[in-house]
């Protein structure tokens, strides 16, 4: 079943790559949605995809930068069917 998941990441998630990271996960799992540093120093994240490829992409981001998240506030949505594909927004 496709799905929507909403991600805002704390910690020291800005100026280590992490956007750049989190896009290479998303185009590898056919993930559609986008990334975003936010002023408060979160970064948000926003996917569509099958369940599975989605806590997949949730798991592989929480392993690659564990040492960098202090906190995921996570919300499970139903899909608009919006994004095309996957970007960085700025």
């Amino acid at each position: 079943m496709v799905r929507r998941v909403e991600a805002f990441y704390s910690g020291q998630v800005q100026g280590v790559g992490f956007r750049l990271s989190v896009e290479r996960l998303a185009v590898d799992l056919n993930i559609r949605g986008w990334v975003k540093n936010l002023s408060d120093g979160r970064v948000r994240v926003v996917g569509e995809a099958e369940e599975e490829a989605l806590k997949n992409f949730l798991e592989r981001i929480k392993r690659s930068f564990s040492v960098y998240i202090s906190d995921i506030d996570l919300q499970w949505l139903a899909p608009t069917g919006e994004f095309p594909d996957f970007q960085i927004r700025f």
